[in-house]
């Protein structure tokens, strides 16, 4: 039996309230046998997913406007991927490929060196999770350049690996009590123009960076600077142009590895393939996971071909890395980008999505801001005349769209940041329609 993508109608359509029966039953179900920290964001469980839209166990239909954290960027279950899929795992499920490698793993690999930036030669390793790639990233610069420090910014997120925890910026959920973390990592301020001091550029942000880096640290015992080019968890933070070039250009002039974290912000959510596109800069290292592989595990780290191939053989892999479903999957996923100009969608979402909001702020002094790029938009919130965050009309709102069948997701350092990451392939209507559910969860809210 051939099995193919799911074909549910792209409308919201709620049959019983959030959540129903079905999805409260399998809720009991979990609470005896699944861990307490894992926690949800949604109270449904899904049963189908397409498009923009989810279906739950209990037939309500959901605008989705989380994209499984910027996984799903082509739509769950995308035609090519589900095609692609089917015929791998018909062949090979796994062999490991540092036992018997596949042309899947190498077909990625040279799909990964034509879209990133830059037109060095390039290499790839695969692995399975954001987590894993940045992790690697740090061993291969600290390989390549003999130094050991590691420099990250604030507002970072990089993982929850112990290496990665101590990248990241953020003490809850993600640290606390699990310490203690990797040790020679460096936290330096980054451009976060909403709440820099006002008329602060780029260039001028960078400097503030730099010199914290060299005076606590000093650049000759740097091995990597690592930060999100749009940061991800840590609010949606946009850097004010400029920044990331002259980082770049700091840790080329002092032969530091500059890593760009592309797992939330890469294949082509931001309206370019890389978010560092915009700026024109070409990174050392560049990781990417999520919207890879179109919902399979899978993650790279794409660099340098004299850096990645500092490592001795044997020092990179892993059991499931670049399994090859997953590569077919990525494959499909990358096809689906390609052939249906999803780079464009983006930009059209952006512009789209950003009117609608623009809209929302003018009747709500509670927006601080909206920033993003692509399909990768944020909306702070703060209390009204001040800067001052307001995570708990944040958490309440986003409650509301839940409950009316809009999946939106927060963030940010002070947990008063929503972020929208629709699918790309989702319909104007169904964009419109999910931000019209925010603006009356909004007007609820302050009513």
């Amino acid at each position: 039996m051939t099995i193919t993508a799911p074909d549910i109608a792209q409308r919201r359509e709620l049959k019983t309230p959030i959540p129903g029966p079905r999805s409260q039953a399998l809720a009991e179900r979990r609470s005896s046998v699944v861990a307490a920290g894992v926690s949800s964001t949604m109270p449904v469980y899904a049963a189908r997913a397409a498009g923009g839209i989810i279906e739950d166990v209990d037939g309500n239909t959901l605008i989705d406007l989380g994209s499984g954290i910027a996984v799903t960027t082509v739509g769950s279950s995308d035609p090519r991927v589900v095609a692609n899929v089917q015929q791998q795992v018909a062949e090979i499920t796994h062999t490991c490929f540092m036992i018997s490698p596949y042309e899947g793993y190498v077909a990625v690999a040279e799909k990964l060196a034509e879209l990133t930036p830059g037109d060095h030669a390039k290499k790839s390793a695969l692995f399975n999770s954001g987590a894993e790639a940045v992790e690697n990233a740090v061993k291969i610069a600290r390989y390549a350049t003999g130094r050991q420090a590691v420099v990250a910014v604030d507002h970072a997120y990089h993982g929850r690996t112990n290496l990665t925890m101590a990248l990241t910026a953020k003490a809850m959920p993600y640290k606390k009590g699990f310490g203690p973390f990797a040790s020679d990592v460096y936290r330096v301020p980054t451009s976060y123009p909403f709440r820099d001091p006002e008329g602060m550029t780029g260039e001028e942000a960078a400097q503030r960076a730099i010199t914290l880096a060299e005076k606590a640290v000093g650049a000759d015992q740097i091995a990597a600077f690592i930060m999100e080019p749009i940061q991800g968890e840590g609010g949606f933070i946009v850097p004010a142009p400029g920044f990331l070039a002259a980082i770049a250009k700091w840790c080329t002039d002092n032969g530091i590895v500059f890593i760009a974290d592309e797992v939330q912000s890469g294949f082509a959510r931001t309206g370019e393939w890389f978010a560092v596109d915009h700026e024109g800069v070409v990174p050392d290292l560049v990781t990417t996971a999520k919207g890879i592989a179109g919902g399979l595990p899978l993650s790279a780290v794409t660099g340098r071909a004299e850096l990645m191939d500092s490592v001795h053989p044997g020092g990179l892999g892993g059991t499931y890395g670049g399994n090859p479903v997953a590569c077919a999957a990525a494959l499909g996923a990358i096809e689906t980008m390609e052939a249906d100009g999803l780079l464009d969608r983006a930009k059209h979402i952006e512009e789209l999505a950003t009117g609608a909001l623009r809209d929302i702020q003018a009747k709500t002094p509670a927006i601080g801001e909206i920033r993003g790029r692509g399909g990768m938009l944020a909306v702070e919130i703060v209390k009204p005349g001040t800067k001052e965050p307001d995570a708990a009309l944040t958490a309440a709102v986003a409650k509301r769209c839940h409950e009316q069948g809009v999946v939106i997701l927060t963030c940010g350092t002070f947990g008063n940041v929503i972020r929208l990451l629709p699918p790309l392939v989702i319909s104007d209507e169904l964009l419109l329609e999910g931000l019209g559910v925010l603006a009356d969860a909004f007007a609820a809210e302050l009513a």
